[in-house]
């Protein structure tokens, strides 16, 4: 069957794991203003932007041939765990017949997972599909350790955009993988083109490093954040997310109290502000924040979609962790009228305000 899944962050992970069941996979094209146009003209008006975006690019899919999509689900207080059904039902609407298969969390329906187990290991063996776990899962590792990698670097790139230039080359060595050694040794070459990268040299005492936390869809995509990672490299910072891949497998997917010891530290960290898990990633927000404080990071980015209560809960908590801490947070709530102009104005203020503050500490 011909499948597709949502645009989020290094779609070439998800790709390669149904390529290895043997789908034919129609990869979504990452994300334009014509994907938000179409997810916002059949979504509900007061929907988050998430919502809109994956419908957009499930209606994109669609359009290319995909069949059947596949997605991740959730639950709790959060209107992500709503996303599969609201989906179904616009597509079934608009005429689409298409089916969608969402992994929910496998520990609330066992039996209802080993289903869509099944249904998507497409007849393959077991042991192929073990090996396409593997694979996919070293993939996931060394990927994120690459883009954490580039996030540091590109702030001092002499030429640039050489940073970009090579991440995109090493996604697409990364889609030619078909074995964990052949992730190890894109890997190891990947590391290499990144060792050829000319930067200029910045004392210690100068570096700004810069934490991005919030809502993981607007988090990890960046072509609906508007490049935030590239804008603040742009600017001088080092750059570090809350959100990636593999550590969400950690937590979510991988059994085992040692595959979530680095997560369940970050919801400790939160907990002095958000007791209860509230849904979406608020208390990981919070957590992560006073993470990155502590580790000395010089300020934080806060990214929202519009009207998500979960982060709203957290954006107005914000304000005394900044204090408790003396570190200059700002939120930038992002959805389908977000301007490029104001985000860039209110980020080059924020890096002064950074610095300033920066100064003052090593006066």
């Amino acid at each position: 069957m011909k499948v597709a899944f949502p645009y989020m962050g290094t779609t070439v992970i998800y790709k390669k794991l149904l390529e290895l069941l043997g789908h034919e996979v129609v990869e979504p094209p990452e994300p334009t203003q014509r994907t938000i146009d179409l997810g916002v003209k059949y979504s509900p008006e007061f929907a988050c932007f998430p919502l809109k975006v994956v419908l957009g690019s499930y209606i994109e899919a669609l359009e290319m041939g995909a069949e059947t999509l596949v997605t991740s689900g959730g639950h709790g207080p959060c209107r992500a765990g709503f996303y599969g059904e609201i989906h179904k039902k616009i597509l079934k609407k608009m005429g689409y017949d298409v089916d969608i298969i969402v992994f929910d969390d496998y520990k609330r329906d066992i039996m209802g997972t080993i289903n869509k187990v099944l249904r998507v290991k497409n007849g393959k063996p077991w042991r192929t599909v073990w090996r396409a776990i593997k694979t996919v899962y070293a993939m996931a590792k060394a990927l994120d350790g690459i883009e954490k990698r580039i996030g540091r670097i590109r702030a001092y790139e002499i030429n640039k955009g050489d940073c970009t230039k090579a991440w995109q080359a090493i996604k697409e060595k990364f889609d030619k993988v078909q074995t964990v050694e052949d992730v190890e040794r894109a890997e190891k070459e990947s590391h290499q083109l990144l060792d050829g990268i000319t930067l200029r040299p910045v004392p210690d005492s100068e570096r700004i490093r810069i934490g991005i936390v919030g809502e993981i869809y607007v988090v990890m995509e960046q072509s609906i954040n508007l490049r935030i990672e590239e804008t603040l490299g742009g600017m001088g910072a080092e750059v570090e997310r809350s959100q990636y891949i593999s550590e969400w497998i950690d937590f979510h997917l991988k059994p085992g109290a040692a595959a979530k010891e680095h997560e369940l530290k970050i919801l400790k960290k939160g907990e002095k502000y958000i007791q209860e898990i509230i849904g979406g990633h608020a208390k990981q927000t919070v957590g992560y924040i006073v993470n990155f404080a502590e580790r000395g990071f010089d300020g934080i980015v806060h990214l929202m979609p519009f009207a998500c209560l979960p982060e709203l809960i957290s954006q107005s908590i914000i304000p005394s962790i900044s204090k408790d801490y003396n570190i200059p947070v700002i939120s930038l709530s992002i959805d389908e009228q977000t301007g490029a102009a104001n985000v860039l104005t209110r980020l080059e203020a924020f890096m002064d305000l950074v610095r300033n503050v920066k100064i003052t500490k090593t006066a």
